[in-house]
């Protein structure tokens, strides 16, 4: 009889298609950190109160608030995200938080592509799949 055990792996591999400015999306493996329904719900929430805290900052600063203001807090937000989420990928480039700012700098849809690839991989667990 085949023995299973409980508990998940401390990380899971999932490939992400990162758009590329001009040209073809291309298929990175990436490989996550694993968490819990309890830890995902707080990492969520800590993103969530991130945001907020953003909207707020946004609100003081009215019509001083440029495009730049609101690049730099998407770029600081998403490289906080990838690093949360990722062990390990297939670039070239040695995975750091300089490489994951880079990314994050050249390839505008590059963190959320991170993201939804991440959340999507629970989907199957989720939907008993």
């Amino acid at each position: 009889m085949a023995k299973f055990k409980i508990a998940q792996n401390p990380t899971f591999k999932a490939d992400v298609e990162i758009p590329r400015v001009g040209g073809q999306v291309i298929k990175v493996p990436f490989e996550f950190k694993y968490r819990d329904r309890k830890a995902l719900a707080a990492l969520f929430l800590s993103w969530q109160e991130t945001l907020k805290a953003d909207e707020a900052r946004f609100k003081e600063m009215g019509a001083e608030l440029t495009i730049v203001d609101l690049t730099e807090a998407g770029i600081e937000r998403q490289v906080e995200q990838v690093e949360a989420l990722v062990a390990g990928w297939g670039f070239d480039d040695k995975l750091s938080q300089a490489s994951i700012r880079a990314l994050v700098e050249t390839s505008a849809g590059a963190g959320d592509a991170i993201v939804k690839a991440y959340q999507q991989a629970f989907d199957p667990a989720r939907l008993g799949n």
